[in-house]
Formats: C-alpha cells, structure tokens, sequence
C-alpha cells in the first residue's frame, strides 16, 4: 500500500470513528412535522406612533420569550427571520388558538382609573356618549366601564406572578411589583380609587391589554383615600382558577409588544402524523437502499458489495454531519437524505463505468490500474455533477423557507457525504480488494473485467443518435407542447403556501366521501372549499384563510359527516405572506437556471451551457405540465423536487458533456455530431444504472412515504425519467444545432 492510499485509509478511518461517536452521543433535532407541535411566523408592523424596524423586532422577540416561558412549553424556539418576523416553534403544542392569543395580544399593557359604569342616569342599560379621553370597555363579566386615561403602563411593572395563599383563604391570587415612578402612580391611582366607597365602579382599577380589560381588582377597604398602596406591590385577588392566575401573570409579567403583530402563518402537525412520517421514510430509506444495493452488487458484483458497504457508511457520516452542525430533521429533509443515497450510487456507477472502460482498452490490465484510472478519470464528472446539486441545494437554502430549507440543508449535506463515500470509503475498500492475489487471480469477480450488457448491446448495434438531431428535437418539442397545454387548459394548483389560505387534515375512522364534505361544508357557508381524500382514511380540506372560529366550524362539518375526524395537521398561510413565497419561488427558480448556466458556461463553453439550460427549462414545463394534468398542488415541497430535477438533469448533461471535451481533446477537428454520438454510447450505461438505483429509492418513497411524501416523490419519478432523456435527446441536439448556426463554423478546440 503506497502514501496516498495509507492516507486515504486513515482519513476513512477517522471519518467514520467520530461520525459513530458523534451519532451515539449527539442527538439530532427533529422538526415539528416529525415530533408534533405548532409554529407560528408573526411579523411586526408599523403604525404611526410606533416603527417596526429591525431594533423593534429585537424588542418583540425579548417579550415574547417571556410569555413563551411562561406558557411552561419545553424546548420552544424563537428565532428572527429577516427584517420583522419572528419564527415561534412549540413542540407539544396542539392548540394554536391558545398560543396565537397569548403571543398575538399587540396592545400596550395599561392600567385605568374606573370612572363609572356606562349605564344611562335613569337606570336603563344604554351607553352614555364618551367624554373626551374616555372609553367604554366591557370587565371580565360583559358590564360596560368607563375608564379614563391610562396612568400606568407596562413598563412600569418590575414583576407579576401568580401565587396560591392557603392560609388566608384568598385562593389563587396574582401578585405585582411596579418599579421606578411606577410605584409613586399605583400609590396615586390607588389613592384616589380608594376615594369611593365600597362597592362603587370607581374604587376598581381596570388592567387593559389588547383593548380588552383583563382584569378590573377592586381596591381593598383598608387602603385610605389619597393615600393609595405606596409600597410598590398589590395583590389581585379574585375568583381565579390556577390557569387563570397563570395567564393573567404571564400577561402582566410580559409586558407590552412595542409594536403589532400579525401571525401570517400557522403549522400544526400531530405528533401521530409525524410519527407515521418518520417510520414510513425509514422504511422507505431501508427497502429503496437494500434494492439498490442489491441491483449495484448484481451489476459490479464485489466491488457493487463495496460500494453498498460505502452506502451503509454514507448513512452514518451524513447522520452525524446533521447532528454536529444542529440542523433541523424535517420531513423533506428525510427525503433529502433518502435522495442522496441515489448521488452516492451515482458516484459510484461512474467510477466502475470509467474502470471498465479503462480495464477493456489495455492489452494487459489488472483490476488495481483499471480501478485507479476509474477514480481519476471520473472525478471531473463526479466534481461537476454533484457542484450543480449543491447549488441547487444552496438555493434551497437562502431563498426558501421552512421544511424546504431543511430540505436544502440535508440534501447538501448528503452531496457532501456521497463524495466522502464513493471518493474516499468505497475507493479505499476497493484498493484493499484488488491487492488480494486470489481477485488477481480472477478479475472476474470484481465486476471490472466485463463491460455489462448495455454496453455490450451499443458496441455490437452501433446506433447513430445523433445523425438527424432535429427529429430528436421535434420529439421533444411535442411532448413540451403535449404537458405545457396542461398549464393552459387545467391552471397550475398552487398551493396554500403561495396563495394564502388554510389547509386542514384529518385522519377519519372509515373513508369520508369527498364530494359530500364539499357540498356539505358550501351549504355552510365555504362554498370555495376544496375536499381531496388523503390516504385510505384521511381527508384534506383546503380554504381561504379562515379564523379560529370558522375552523371550528369547518371540523365541526367534518365531523358530522366522518362521526370522527382528528386534526393531524392544520396549515395557515396569509395572503401577503402567500403571495412573497410564490414571488421567492419563481425567483429561486429563475437563479437556479442562471446559476447552472453560469456554472456550465464556465465549466465548458456557452453553447453546452445553453444547451443544458434548454433542457432544464424543458423539463420544468413537462414536469408542471404533468402536474396541472394530475389536478396535484404545486406547492413549497415541490419546488424542493424541482430543484432537484434540475440537479439530477445537469448532472446528466455534465457526464456527457464531459465526455465530449475528453473526446474533443483527443480528436480535435472531428465533427461534433459524430463526437456527441459516441460520447453518448460510451455515457448510456451510467444513465441507465444510475437512473435504476434512483428510481428504487424513489419509488420505495413514493409508496411507502404515506401522504406527505407521495407527491414529492412522484414529482422526482417523473422528473428522473424526463431529465434522464432530455439530457441525451434534447441538451445533445441542441448543443449541435447551436453550433452549426454559429458564426464561426470551427471546430472546437476547447470545451
């Protein structure tokens, strides 16, 4: 074993030694779609007395994280996301409603001397006209006050917290503390409520939050008039339950958002759904990953064992790389980690392809040369290939959000990972077997020595592809034509992440007729519903953004109908939030092109580059188009799939065009129809091999990834088969028609 395969091996070695230490000891953050919870995205807004720039962002994020706490929800998370949103994640939390009002409630904390009640002088029960800096609030009980000007806020107050006194009988009682000149106004506002006799409106001190009075204490007898409570502290007692004490403590306790803010998007899963998710992609992820290893030790027999061996240790490196960096496991992230696994055999099939090619050419091989010429010979494709899916994923990254970002983040992560596997694991695996005498004695065994059936069956049958590319072209076109009508006739779907609206789920006992849900919720009053079935037993609806209280109603409806119906998951999306992601997503759709253009035009020259990006544009149409057939949601998780169509195209364009330069280089001046031919023949049995290992992950998902990943998955099916052909029988001819229509007319001396 010489220096550079003794390093290889210790960096193996290394790697795979702290990646199990790091999974056995770091455990990886699941997302709330995996363990179950609510997240609410709130955005500050402006008013004219206040500025909802990012210092008051900052302000809203530290008082929201006091009333977080004290909601007593473990492991909550609150992050900032760009200029004025705050992303609130609360696993374990199923009851939206209850979060929402107590994070949403925007107005500043006040406290009102009561001047009266706002019954008539006669006695009748009419509002009398405000005077001026008055106004009519209904107390806890719905009687109507009329509160003067507000002589202490929020700021005020140093501390609430609620507290239970067995020894005095008061029960559940909330204690607060002013500070600063806060205690000289309560002294001041006592004081003079104190003026009143007992029992009269105005001995009460209205606490205002949200224009609602949360409480209206009386002043105890015992606190003399004008004299007021000076010590700073108070205690409001009353009729409180341990909830209500609680609640109206945080309220107190958290003070005032400097500025409104406004939840523009909802997601509540389950945790059984997450739970059905994560053991639906483990299975997937073991099946699809056993039928591709099983098919790639078939076709490279031992050095196919190998390469399943790298994939086993692929799983635990790209494990361990989620776990150290702290990122978040969603439920497309799975996907992504699953999908990956296809970019591993990929590397891998080009690697045993370039060996065998290599191990056919010389008069006297061995397995270990024809292995090293593999590796070397392939990496530029390799290198390539997986650049344009780490753009992809960074895209993901940086201009999506959510589940689709973690999605970006595995998928990159598991790119990285593959290389590690096939560049350095499975070549160090393969090294050690082909130094055995009994595999030199046989090369047979290792799966190098033959060059495969599809490429026997192209050497014997010699086609010209390339003879008359326009054909290929007009195919093409058609089949644009074919799919784009889709768009035209049916309308693109999309989903409630790009249009605003409420997307509810449930899980039902027995199937629910859809169409009865429909006209039952229209009779309702939601004549605009959509009702989908889900699964065997489950039901979508989907709706304009409707209030807590029209959601009541809508479960309600279902239930009627289903006898029962559990909410499994429960999406809100606001218009103006609806509208940014659809303009983010064709934004992100458009730089992803630019981007591979960009790339590929520098990586070989602008006629392959435009080429490419043809056939990316290609595949986008059909792969929208099949979807607007279909009648299925284009939504967030497929412009994950999307983008990833787009790397696993280029990737395909990458391998030939690759090809074609090492060609190019080796006859410069031959024509470029018949170079391209060749280069094809000689790329076909990676497309073919590495299409099958994909299409056994992907099909494992989309049968066994239950309702939520069955679309993404057929997204990528679909994308898998138009980006394998479109890379061959579109991005090939049109290379060769640009550069018969170039101006030059020279061979290319340089590609």
């Amino acid at each position: 074993m010489n220096r550079s395969s003794r390093a290889r091996a210790l960096l193996a070695l290394a790697v795979l030694a702290v990646s199990l230490y790091i999974a056995l000891t770091v455990p990886v953050r699941l997302g709330l779609d995996l363990r179950g919870g609510t997240q609410l995205v709130l955005e500050t807004r402006s008013t004219p007395s206040t500025d909802a720039g990012s210092e008051a962002t900052d302000r809203t994020l530290e008082v929201l994280r006091g009333r977080i706490d004290g909601l007593g929800v473990a492991e909550p998370t609150l992050v900032r996301s760009g200029e004025n949103r705050i992303i609130v994640e609360l696993p374990g939390v199923q009851d939206p409603k209850k979060a929402a009002d107590v994070l949403g409630r925007t107005a500043q904390l006040t406290f009102h001397p009561v001047l009266g009640t706002a019954d008539s002088a006669d006695g009748t029960s009419g509002p009398l006209p405000k005077r001026p800096r008055e106004h009519v609030l209904p107390d806890e009980s719905g009687a109507l006050l009329r509160l003067g000007a507000a002589s202490l806020t929020g700021e005020h107050v140093k501390e609430a917290a609620a507290g239970f006194d067995q020894q005095g009988g008061a029960g559940w009682h909330v204690t607060v503390d002013f500070e600063g000149a806060g205690r000289d106004g309560w002294a001041r506002l006592t004081g003079e409520a104190a003026c009143h006799p007992a029992g009269d409106p105005a001995r009460r001190v209205a606490i205002v939050l949200d224009d609602k009075v949360i409480s209206s204490p009386q002043v105890d007898p015992s606190v003399a008039c004008r004299t007021g409570i000076r010590d700073g502290a108070t205690q409001i007692t009353g009729s409180f339950g341990a909830q209500e004490a609680r609640e109206l403590s945080l309220l107190i306790n958290g003070g005032a958002l400097p500025v409104p803010v406004e939840t523009v998007e909802q997601r509540t899963v389950g945790p059984t759904l997450g739970a059905r998710a994560i053991t639906a992609s483990a299975w997937a992820a073991v099946i699809g990953t056993a039928l591709t290893s099983l098919f790639i030790i078939v076709v490279y027999r031992l050095t196919g064992l190998l390469a399943a061996v790298a994939l086993a240790c692929y799983g635990l490196v790209s494990y361990a790389a989620l776990a150290a960096l702290g990122a978040t496991l969603t439920l497309p992230g799975l996907a992504g980690f699953v999908l990956a696994i296809g970019m591993a055999v990929d590397a891998n099939v080009l690697v045993f392809e370039r060996a065998r090619e290599e191990y056919a050419a010389r008069r006297r091989p061995s397995t270990r040369s024809a292995l090293a010429a593999g590796f070397r010979n392939a990496f530029s494709a390799i290198a390539d290939s997986n650049i344009t899916t780490l753009i992809a994923a960074a895209l993901l990254f940086f201009l999506a959000s959510g589940p689709v970002r973690g999605f970006g983040v595995t998928l990159g992560i598991g790119v990285l990972a593959s290389m590690v596997s096939a560049l350095v694991i499975t070549r160090v695996l393969a090294e050690f077997a082909a130094n055995r005498p009994r595999l030199r004695r046989r090369p047979g065994l290792t799966g190098i020595a033959t060059t495969g059936a599809v490429r026997e069956r192209l050497t014997r049958r010699n086609p010209q592809l390339m003879r008359r590319p326009r054909r290929w072209l007009a195919a093409s076109a058609a089949v644009l034509v074919l799919a784009g009508s889709g768009i035209a006739v049916r309308g693109v779907d999309l989903g409630v992440e790009f249009t605003g609206g409420r997307l509810i789920e449930y899980a039902t006992t027995a199937p629910v007729d859809p169409d009865r849900v429909r006209t039952a919720l229209a009779d309702a009053g939601f004549p605009r519903a959509v009702v989908q079935s889900s699964g065997d037993t489950g039901l979508t609806v989907r709706t304009e953004p409707l209030t807590n209280a029209e959601e009541a109603e809508v479960t309600g409806t279902v239930r009627d109908l289903a006898g029962r119906a559990d909410k499994v998951r429960d999406e809100l999306v606001g218009p103006s939030l609806g509208e940014e992601l659809r303009r983010g997503a064709l934004i992100a759709l458009a730089v992803a092109l630019g981007a591979q253009l960009v790339y590929l035009a520098a990586r070989f020259r602008w006629v392959f580059g435009t080429a490419a990006v043809v056939a990316l544009a290609h595949d986008v149409v059909i792969l929208v188009g099949v979807f607007a057939w279909l009648g299925k949601p284009v939504d967030g998780v497929f412009l994950a799939a999307l983008l990833t169509v787009i790397g696993y195209s280029v990737n395909d364009s990458v391998v030939l065009f690759d090809r074609v330069r090492e060609l190019v280089r080796r006859t410069p001046g031959a024509p470029l129809p018949g170079i391209t031919n060749q280069a094809i023949l000689q790329t076909l049995p990676r497309t073919v091999n590495t299409g099958i290992g994909a299409a056994f992950i992907l099909t494992a998902l989309a049968v066994l990834g239950g309702s939520s990943l069955t679309d993404f998955a057929l997204a990528l099916l679909i994308g898998l088969t138009v980006g394998t052909y479109s890379s061959v029988l579109t991005a090939a001819p049109v290379a060769i028609e640009l550069h018969h229509h170039n101006a030059t007319r020279r061979p290319y001396r340089r590609l």
